[in-house]
């Protein structure tokens, strides 16, 4: 689960994790007031979406006097805030956070995920900061310094100087640095997230270390013990489908192509979009409809992708093991007739019962395509949305 980065600060601003000054706004008059109560004589009046890029994309601007801080928020709110996170359709500012402005000497990154190659926890930090790492990592992968966490005694003193000398700080930035990174990954930890990335991370020039961003996602699996962040949810800021399937417990993710998928389990799945472009198509989606496969989740299934304009073709790759195959094909049947599909449908059923479920599905008197192999199927749904 995404939060926003004003929600990102109050939480870290809880584990000692030094912010700017900054306070929410709703409209423009609320944006005016919170520069009035934060004080000062710079702003920084920022769009609060999820995603990166903001500045780039005109959602970050400065302001050196109330009157700005006025027509700043005036051009930010309500704004089609394009970034290259968002996609080309963008997203529309609802809030903004206004922020005393830093006087900044350097600005750097600092991340910390998991390291599924390691299994371990990682705090990355790169002097490259106020940039999309992925182009970091990309370009010049020397410049990002990380330190893995074992988790049996954590993040260490050592290694957050480790990371500081690696940045080159030094003084009070040094200090503050090391007390900055343990204070991070503290957060990080207790939250049970899933990131927490700073960019940029800012070096005053009075050596204070700052987080001048916060991006924190949490594990959904995790959230059962945080009950207090489900309630920083923004479901705006959410893929609309992606919250119908979710109310479904269904696990689905919108992608750019036009090949609908529905599979059961999610390493068939990610194996199935994997043919799917390696013949020639490209997946519209990812849906796990779980072990069940019931009529009513396919039908769910069906309604969720059929409202993605730019599926033009349907394939089922359903692997009866928890469930039987025949089970699958009478619930694609029927889910199929309620909700009159109008795209090619490609069905591949493999397991137990196989065999009869193909009876079915050719005894349906529906215009199923029946296909024997994953590799059949992926070049019968390509072939189909050709025609």
């Amino acid at each position: 689960m995404k939060i926003h980065e004003y929600q990102g600060k109050e939480i870290l601003k809880k584990f000692g994790v030094p912010v700017p000054k900054g306070e929410v706004a709703f409209t423009i008059d609320e944006a005016v007031k919170a520069a009035e109560k934060i004080g000062g004589s710079v702003w920084v009046v920022k769009a609060q979406i999820h995603a990166g890029g903001r500045g780039k994309g005109g959602g970050v601007k400065l302001a050196r006097s109330l009157k700005e801080v006025r027509e700043r928020a005036g051009e930010i709110l309500g704004m089609r805030l394009i970034t290259h996170q968002t996609g080309p359709e963008g997203r529309i500012v609802c809030r903004l956070l206004v922020e005393q402005g830093m006087n900044i000497a350097k600005e750097m990154y600092v991340g910390i995920t998991l390291d599924r190659q390691r299994s371990q926890n990682v705090v990355m930090v790169s002097t490259e900061g106020g940039v999309e790492i992925e182009k970091v990592a990309a370009e010049t992968p020397e410049k990002i310094l990380k330190e893995a966490v074992d988790p049996v005694i954590g993040f260490q003193q050592f290694q957050a100087r480790t990371l500081c000398f690696g940045l080159g700080l030094t003084g009070d930035a040094l200090k503050n640095g090391v007390k900055f990174f343990l204070a991070l990954y503290k957060a990080y930890e207790a939250t049970d997230a899933s990131l927490a990335e700073i960019n940029p991370l800012v070096i005053t020039q009075e050596g204070h270390v700052i987080a001048l961003d916060a991006k924190i996602n949490f594990d959904d699996n995790a959230l059962f013990r945080h009950p207090e962040y489900e309630q920083l949810r923004d479901i705006d800021e959410e893929e609309p489908l992606e919250v119908e399937a979710a109310a479904s417990n269904l696990n689905y993710i919108k992608l750019d192509g036009n090949v609908g998928c529905m599979v059961n389990g999610a390493g068939l799945a990610m194996a199935t979009m994997d043919i799917i472009k390696l013949a020639g198509g490209m997946p519209a989606n990812f849906l796990d409809v779980g072990g069940g496969a019931s009529a009513e989740t396919v039908e769910a299934g069906f309604n969720i992708i059929l409202k993605d304009k730019n599926v033009k073709a349907i394939l089922i790759n359903i692997f009866g093991g928890i469930v039987r195959c025949d089970r699958v094909a009478t619930g694609v049947v029927e889910a199929a007739k309620n909700v009159n599909v109008q795209v090619p449908i490609v069905i591949r059923l493999a397991g137990t019962n196989a065999e009869l479920a193909t009876e079915i599905l050719k005894n349906s008197g529906l215009k199923f395509l029946v296909a024997g192999t994953l590799k059949e199927a992926a070049e019968k749904v390509t072939s189909a949305i050709a025609a």
